[in-house]
């Protein structure tokens, strides 16, 4: 079997942060608001996490619901605000009006991360041109993963998309170096075709909770993919 699997796990508060590093998850997406497709979290709330467990942070940096960047300069605080309190990973992604990658709101909040490791979201999946927005965020410095379903519509729709590019990856395509992080209607069923085609790092939010959004990660939950992705 290809190495251990990376499984992330969205965390909102240090009980879900807990709950996930006993199930097995190797990384944790903090963020709030899940209502809002996941916002970034206070700097208390990422303190209490990071005190609470010492697997890997990726703290979100997103103001609103949708896939512009919004206040740069809000942005650039909130980032500088969170690296003070120790964070050291972070999830971002912004689009232009065109669809294309917002390269000035990205490079400004890159560059206030000096090096920090970071994933570029599932705004890939709302992007006109997928291949294009690769190579144009190719030598950011600190990307190493990509979150995405293949699809706007989630991994049913995208599993084709995500073979291709992990094809692309393994063939060491230029703009392909980064992982490939699957999430977004991700289910167990998935996992065994995404693995065969080499992909291995995965990524889940509701699917660990449940009750739903309203309740707390379940490690039992956890459990199970880190055990079908071991499998």
């Amino acid at each position: 079997m290809s190495k251990r699997a990376v499984l992330e796990v969205i965390a909102l508060d240090a009980e879900d942060a807990v709950a996930a590093q006993a199930g097995g998850a190797d990384r944790l997406e903090l963020v709030t608001d899940m209502a809002a497709d996941g916002l970034t979290p206070s700097v208390e709330t990422f303190a209490a996490i990071r005190g609470a467990v010492d697997i890997s942070l990726r703290v979100m940096l997103r103001l609103a619901d949708g896939f512009a960047a919004g206040d740069v300069s809000e942005l650039v605080a909130r980032a500088r605000a969170l690296r003070a309190a120790g964070a050291d990973e972070f999830v971002l992604g912004f689009l232009d009006d065109h669809g294309g990658p917002d390269l000035a709101a990205v490079e400004r909040l890159v560059g206030e991360l000096d090096g920090c490791r970071w994933t570029f979201h599932r705004a890939i999946d709302r992007a006109a041109d997928r291949d294009a927005l690769r190579k144009q965020l190719a030598d950011l410095p600190g990307l190493d993963t990509y979150l995405t379903a293949g699809s706007a519509d989630g991994v049913d729709a995208g599993v084709d998309v995500l073979v291709a590019e992990a094809a692309r990856s393994a063939a060491g395509e230029p703009g392909y170096e980064q992982q490939i992080l699957v999430g977004g209607g991700l289910r167990l069923e998935h996992v065994a075709g995404l693995r065969g085609a080499g992909i291995s790092a995965f990524h889940i939010g509701g699917a660990a909770r449940p009750s739903g959004w309203a309740g707390p990660v379940s490690s039992q939950s956890v459990r199970l993919w880190r055990d079908t992705l071991d499998s």
